[in-house]
């Protein structure tokens, strides 16, 4: 019994929305530098198919499919995301350009 609190406690822990700024990119190439260029790249990658993720550091954490049409303004731009991380997949609520 104690077992599956500690595993419903760790599970409540991972629904609490987090924020991290980091630079929305695609799978293929994850570009960072924010040029016309490589956001037209990073477009034209999700657009095709290519897993959209958000890159922080040198961490590279996947988008959920559900999130496409939140961050599909934002594609190739450093933002600040506000979402529940889930293994190495963030479900975004919200998105804002980073300042």
């Amino acid at each position: 019994m104690k077992k599956l609190g500690f595993t419903a406690a760790l599970f409540a822990m991972g629904a609490f929305a987090e924020s991290w700024t980091g630079t929305i990119s695609d799978a293929k190439c994850k570009h960072t530098d924010g040029t016309e260029k490589s956001i037209a790249c990073s477009k034209s990658c999700i657009k095709r198919g290519e897993a959209a993720v958000f890159i922080v550091g040198d961490k590279v954490i996947k988008i959920d499919d559900a999130s496409k049409a939140i961050i599909a303004d934002h594609i190739g731009h450093k933002v600040v995301i506000d979402g529940t991380l889930k293994d190495d997949t963030v479900t975004v609520a919200s998105v804002k350009m980073a300042e």
